[in-house]
Order: C-alpha cells, then sequence, then structure tokens
C-alpha cells in the first residue's frame, strides 16, 4: 500500500510537471495564416528564446569569464579583474600577433556583443513576433472575425456528419451576410476612383472593394520578408563584422580535410583586457589575459542562427512571391473557386461557367477568395470544398431570384447531367447581365 501510495504522488508529480510545459498545439499559435507565418512568429521566436535562455544561464549561473592575473594579485584584486573586464570589453590579438603599442589599435579590436547576447537575441524574437502582432490587431477591420472562422472550420474535421454541416452552412450564411454588407451602396466619382484603385493595385486597402485582408495581408507578408533580411544587417551592426559570410566561412571549413574543429576569430575564446589600478601617485595598467567560455555557446549558437535565417528567408521570398502571384492575376481567383465546383459536379453549361466567374469577381472577390484558401490552408480541401458549394448555392439563389423578381426564394432547376451541355436560355442570359 505504501509503495502504491508513493507512486501515485510521484505520477501526480510527474502529471504537474508536464502539465506545465505547453502543449504542440499552443506553439502552433493562431490558425489565420499559413504555415510559412508560423516559421517565422512561432518557430523562430520559439528557437531565439530557447536560446536567450541558455545563454543567460551560462552569464549568470555559471562564471563568464577567467582572467589570468599576476602572481601578486589578491583575491579582491583578481575578482575586480574578472568584473572590470567583463564590463569594459576585451579585445582580440591572435596569439601568434604581437599586442599592438598604441592603444587605439587594441581598442579597434574590441569585441562588444558577449554581454548583450540575451538582449540581442530577445530584440530578434520581438521582430519575428511584431508582423504577427499587427496582423491579428488589425485584420478584424474587414468586418470579419476571420480567428473564428478558421477555427469553426477546422473544428469540422472531428464533428458528426450532421454537425459538419451545421457547422458549415453557419459559415457559409455568415460570410454571405459579411459579403453583402460591406458593398459600395453609393456612387460617386471617389468611389469610383477608389473602385478603380483598388482593381489595379493589390496593395489598396479599402474594405467596400473587398481587398482589405488581401491587401493588409500581402502587406504582412512583405514585412516577415524584409525582417528576415534585415536581421543580417542587424546582426552584422551587433556583432561588429560581416555577419553574412560566416555561414559559408563555417561550410568551408567543415569541407576541409581537417577533422578539428578550429576556433573562430570571430568568436574567440582567449582575448586581452587593459585595466588601470590608481595609486597614491601614479597610475599602473595592467593587461591579462582572459578566457571567455561563454563564446563556445555563442559560437554555435550564432552558426544555428545563420542557417536558420537562411532558410526562413528563402520560404518567406518564395512564399511572398506565390502570394502576390495569386493576387495580381485576377485569373487565379475564379480559377481557384472553379476547381472546387468542378469536385461538387456544379458546372454543367456555358451559362455556369460565367456565372462563375461573376461568382468569384464580383460576389466572394479577393476577400472572400482569401478567406477560403485560409480555411483550405489550415483545414482541408473537403471543408473549403463544402463552403464553396455552400455558398455557390446561395449566390445562384439570389441571381435567379433578382432575375424573376420574386419575393420568395424559388427553388434551383435541376441540373442537367454533367455530359449534356444544353445551350442557355434567355433567362440565364439576363442572370449574367441584370
Amino acid at each position: 500500500m505504501a509503495k502504491t501510495g508513493q507512486l501515485s504522488t510521484a505520477h501526480e508529480s510527474l502529471s504537474g510537471v508536464i502539465g506545465g510545459v505547453p502543449s504542440l498545439k499552443k506553439l502552433q499559435g493562431s490558425s489565420n495564416d499559413d504555415w510559412v507565418d508560423r516559421i517565422n512568429h512561432v518557430w523562430t521566436v520559439f528557437l531565439l528564446a530557447l536560446f536567450a535562455i541558455v545563454v543567460s544561464t551560462g552569464q549568470f549561473v555559471g562564471d563568464p569569464i577567467h582572467c589570468w592575473c599576476p602572481a601578486e594579485f589578491t583575491g579582491a584584486f583578481v575578482d575586480y579583474a574578472k568584473s572590470y573586464c567583463w564590463i569594459k570589453n576585451t579585445y582580440y590579438i591572435p596569439i601568434e600577433t604581437p599586442i599592438p603599442i598604441m592603444h587605439e589599435n587594441r581598442e579597434s579590436e574590441e569585441l562588444t556583443y558577449y554581454q548583450w547576447v540575451p538582449l540581442i537575441l530577445l530584440f530578434m524574437a520581438f521582430m519575428f513576433k511584431f508582423p504577427n502582432i499587427l496582423w491579428r490587431l488589425f485584420n478584424g477591420g474587414s468586418g470579419i472575425n476571420l480567428d473564428k472562422i478558421v477555427d469553426m472550420a477546422e473544428k469540422t474535421q472531428l464533428g458528426s456528419p450532421d454537425d459538419r454541416e451545421k457547422t458549415i452552412d453557419h459559415i457559409s450564411k455568415y460570410m454571405d451576410r459579411w459579403l453583402e454588407t460591406h458593398r459600395e451602396y453609393h456612387w460617386n466619382m471617389l468611389v469610383r476612383a477608389k473602385q478603380q484603385l483598388s482593381r489595379f493595385c493589390c496593395f489598396f486597402c479599402n474594405k467596400r472593394a473587398g481587398t482589405y485582408l488581401t491587401a493588409f495581408y500581402l502587406f504582412i507578408k512583405c514585412v516577415y520578408a524584409a525582417n528576415v533580411i534585415g536581421q543580417f544587417f542587424l546582426l552584422n551592426a551587433f556583432l561588429s563584422q560581416d555577419f553574412t559570410l560566416y555561414g559559408f566561412e563555417v561550410l568551408n571549413m567543415l569541407s576541409s580535410e581537417e577533422v578539428t574543429w578550429k576556433e573562430s576569430s570571430r568568436f574567440p575564446r582567449v582575448t586581452l583586457c587593459d585595466f588601470k589600478i590608481r595609486q597614491l601617485q601614479n597610475i599602473q595598467t595592467f593587461t591579462v589575459q582572459c578566457v571567455l567560455p561563454i563564446n563556445l555557446f555563442n559560437e554555435k549558437i550564432f552558426m544555428v542562427i545563420w542557417f536558420w535565417l537562411v532558410l526562413v528567408a528563402v520560404l518567406t521570398c518564395i512564399n511572398m512571391i506565390s502570394w502576390l502571384y495569386r493576387v495580381i492575376f485576377k485569373r487565379n481567383r475564379a480559377g481557384y473557386i472553379k476547381k472546387y465546383l468542378k469536385i461538387n459536379n456544379e458546372l454543367h453549361t456555358g451559362f455556369d461557367k460565367k456565372l462563375c466567374q461573376k461568382f468569384a469577381d464580383e460576389y466572394l472577390r479577393d476577400d472572400g477568395v482569401f478567406v477560403i484558401r485560409v480555411i483550405a490552408k489550415n483545414s482541408t480541401d473537403l471543408v473549403a470544398t463544402d463552403l464553396v458549394d455552400k455558398l455557390w448555392k446561395l449566390y445562384r439563389h439570389k441571381r435567379m431570384k433578382k432575375t424573376d423578381g420574386e419575393e420568395e426564394a424559388a427553388p434551383l432547376p435541376p441540373f442537367p447531367p454533367y455530359d449534356s451541355k444544353p445551350a442557355e436560355t434567355d433567362k440565364e442570359k439576363e442572370a449574367l447581365n441584370p
């Protein structure tokens, strides 16, 4: 019984420890963007924060610097020398090179970064998170709760068929009301100019023209790309060296025939430090040799950061270009919607294909298609197919109702077989050209 009680207590303790660790689901962040965005604002932030903790532990828990002091130094003098050299900065002169006599030449070789590595890593993490903060703060200006919509669509994959049908129907009606509400109902010269500008400039945010979400998301994509590229310039300034070539130097060293890992001059482990001690009538200058164990961590950490930044920069730039291609070329909008309608066998006649073009360009517009793309990327194409099918039927219902002039919605006529292609009727032509 005693053993059973001990095992139960140990199990509860272990559960408490594990429960305090964030799950992978929480680390994934919000589902209103794509996986490349999450690499930037979730996984990169997590990696940089982890490195900051590792370096901080080495600085504040261990002994970050050791100095070889003269024999006449007492214990207090040694502690003073270590503290002074850690705060003041040290400088690096290769062991085979004589120490310069001029102090200006020594100061030009100073290492000014190692005390501030945790802070710069945390600042880098904030810069990677900042675009996502902007996106989450201002995407609600479109008039739709994108987080809620995507979350509901994602949960339909786990529910029963009836619940799935009700949820998708609810989402489609909510999107239909959103699409119909945010339109231009008053026409003047200013409104027409805004419409023309939003048609030719994909970066023009106009909620009533249906370009707010799309344009703002493209802007966020550009911010992500500018941020990851700007990180190289930031590290160049912080390390006071050409950090952009560091990865190539590592690759060159690894490809050489020598097996041993060479010490990098960028992160030297043995440095020099000058300090002065004021005595009664004179000032005594000492030069001591110091060891920086923390640079063992810094060297490996910044090597990983270099390769990670290169990977993230490539993925982010490719992803940004692909999104620009989808938005700038308007035919991609109708082609994307047709893909889902063909899956449901909804395009039977030439009238349906022409109506699909109007469905994408005039009903869904850029923002509606964007919401469907985000839903597809964060759930499955099956969910997006069902949602497009619901919106398509709502749209056709309205078009037929508008053409007939009926007060109540008339049922949709039965579709002919897929292989048959009847000619367009006069009513269908009127529906295309109201």
